[in-house]
């Protein structure tokens, strides 16, 4: 039998609510920070969720030419400009030689919401005549990988994924059995989104899914306290880039971490709320440890789905026990989810970045606001602040809604 190729991550590219570029969010995550606050992107009062992690320093003109920002709406602008800074924290070139060897996966969970909105209004005050040309590539969600794919010349692979809260997971997962499997030599992947719009809040607030803490902004997303009342909605792109690990070596890339496992299934339970007792989120994180050939004590941390929803994160804690036994008590788990809110289809391409970050670095970002631990959810859940530690095995978890799935495993990089 060949023996499977292995994949590598050479590039990350983050733009997120604690800022634009993997710096910038990289620090602030190890400080504890939130980049949650009121909502600025429209006037908000009225709705009973006034507040939102909103992308605040994007600079558009950085990464996009005048001209074209206007045929794409805002989650393909910050997909975008998170590949574009991948790619140039990868190095990779790409050359009419290797364009068809390289891909993109990128996907959103709701895609352009923001640009439906305002044609919605447009067409119903002005008429079709100012509905633009650009209108239907600009909110279609395969449009990030389309742009991504003709910013770079890359011909390889192309495709988008749409699984709610697991495209990002689901997206890096993909390309890295594309990859393995001999299909591309690399891969563009991950998610953005960029729903933080008057209906987009709304929407989930009526599902009473959201956190109202409209008072103290910066406290409202505590996953796995006793006081949490909701997700907060996020935006951004969390963009990486694969590598078949020869070809990485051979240009003398720089390597972050490799992925070793994936797995993704479905719960067929329900349209929002997880299986009783994990067993959805139990499998998957199973799937993958199989599919790394790894034994469940090989892990050391866990970048957890982590959302702040009462219902969530203890089913997401009783499925780490029940996949890990005793280790998941000597195991770190952290929500990051608690500093940058909930990106949705995005959420699982920063989270991946952030775990391959974590690897590289030997150091594990805290989960803030944990003042009050609920006693269904007692793991080791690093409180508060950033905690030094060689990790190996790490893990990260996406479960969405429609009860779908993802978890990928990475791994210290060794050449042997």
């Amino acid at each position: 039998m060949e023996k499977q190729r292995r994949v590598v991550i050479t590039g990350v590219g983050m733009v997120s609510p604690l800022g634009t570029g993997n710096e910038k969010t990289w620090n602030s995550l190890l400080e504890g920070r939130s980049g949650i606050s009121r909502i600025t992107h429209f006037d908000p009062e009225g709705l009973p969720c006034q507040i939102a992690a909103e992308v605040k320093d994007f600079n558009l003109d950085d990464f996009i030419e005048i001209k074209e920002q206007k045929k794409m709406d805002r989650f393909i602008h910050l997909g975008l400009a998170a590949a574009t800074l991948a790619m140039e924290d990868s190095g990779l070139k790409v050359t009419d030689k290797n364009a068809a060897r390289i891909g993109v996966i990128a996907g959103a969970g709701i895609g352009g919401l923001a640009s439906i909105e305002k044609y919605t209004e447009i067409i119903n005050t002005k008429g079709h005549r100012r509905v633009s040309p650009f209108f239907i590539p600009m909110t279609i969600i395969n449009l990030t990988a389309g742009q991504i794919s003709i910013r770079f010349g890359v011909k390889g692979p192309n495709s988008a994924v749409a699984t709610a809260c697991a495209t990002g997971t689901h997206a890096i997962g993909d390309a890295f059995k594309l990859i393995q499997r001999g299909a591309a030599d690399a891969m563009i992947c991950g998610g953005s989104e960029a729903v933080i719009t008057p209906l987009g809040i709304a929407g989930f607030a009526s599902m009473k899914a959201l956190s109202t803490r409209n008072d103290a902004p910066e406290k409202a997303s505590r996953p796995f306290d006793v006081d949490r009342d909701g997700f907060v909605m996020g935006e951004g792109s969390g963009i990486l880039v694969l590598e078949e690990m020869e070809h990485a070596m051979n240009r003398g890339a720089r390597i972050y971490a490799e992925i070793v496992g994936y797995g993704l299934n479905a719960d067929a339970y329900h349209i929002t709320s997880p299986a009783p007792n994990g067993e959805g989120a139990t499998a998957c994180m199973g799937y993958a440890l199989t599919d790394a050939g790894l034994k469940p004590e090989a892990v050391d941390y866990i970048n957890a789905h982590g959302t702040s929803t009462n219902y969530g994160d203890e089913i997401e804690t009783t499925a780490i026990k029940n996949v890990f036994g005793e280790h998941a008590y000597k195991l770190c788990v952290s929500s990051t989810k608690s500093m940058i809110g909930h990106l949705l289809g995005a959420s699982g391409g920063v989270e991946g970045a952030i775990c391959a970050l974590s690897i590289f670095n030997g150091i594990v970002p805290p989960t803030i606001n944990l003042d009050t631990p609920d006693p269904e959810c007692d793991l080791d859940y690093v409180p508060h602040k950033a905690r030094k530690l060689d990790i190996n095995i790490a893990m990260s978890n996406s479960f969405g809604f429609g009860g779908t799935n993802g978890c990928i495993i990475l791994k210290k990089f060794d050449r042997s």
